[in-house]
Formats: C-alpha cells, structure tokens, sequence
C-alpha cells in the first residue's frame, strides 16, 4: 500500500500563488505515476497534472502555463506549483499515485481558495 500525504492548500488572492507538495511512502517502489487532480463544489473529479518517474509530464488545458508538477524520486514527494491562479482553481486538490498495473491511490486533500 501507499499513503500519500499532501501539504500547502490555503486561501490566496487571485493573481496569487501557491505550492502544494505531496509525499509518498510505503510501497513506493510501486509508484510510476504521481499527479494531482481536484474537485471543485458540485463537479466531477478532473484531472490538474501528472509526471511519471522519468518526468514525463501531463497538464489539463485550463492550468497548462500556470501550473507547474515537479517531481523529487530520492524524496518520494511530487510538487504542484501554481501561478496566477483564479477564483475557478478553487477546489479540494487530492494527490494521486499509480502503479504500471493502473493501481491507484489517494491523499485525503487540500483545500485550495483563490478568493479576494
């Protein structure tokens, strides 16, 4: 099993910024993928950004060239950094691991408030 433990939400005003970091243990040598997705009040679960352990990167069009998902293998930790973020980033981010054999797990979330 994995846990992830995620870190960094909070409230920020628009045009603000925020990093989220995200770190994993237990059966961590089964981790090929990180990311992280949100969920906003009402939505679906989307996707935000995923990195594979070679750095292969993945962004949802609505955050691509503000967000950015970097990745540190020896610390086991992925980061979200988030630029110029608007009030529709608000939402709860949860922290993602994937297995090569598309087995998932979950942080418990961070809520993320872009609010003036």
């Amino acid at each position: 099993q994995v846990q992830l433990v995620e870190s960094g939400g909070g409230l920020v005003q628009p045009g603000g910024s925020l990093r989220l970091s995200c770190a994993a243990s237990g059966s961590i040598f089964s981790i090929y993928t990180m990311g992280w997705y949100r969920q906003a009040p009402g939505k679906q679960r989307e996707l935000v950004a995923t990195i594979t352990r070679g750095g292969t990167t993945v962004y949802s069009t609505s955050v691509k060239g503000r967000f950015t998902i970097s990745r540190e293998n020896a610390k086991n930790t992925v980061y979200l950094q988030m630029n110029n973020l608007k009030p529709e980033d608000t939402a709860v981010y949860y922290c993602n691991s994937q297995s090569l054999t598309e087995v998932n797990y979950w942080g418990q979330g961070t809520q993320v408030t872009v609010s003036s």
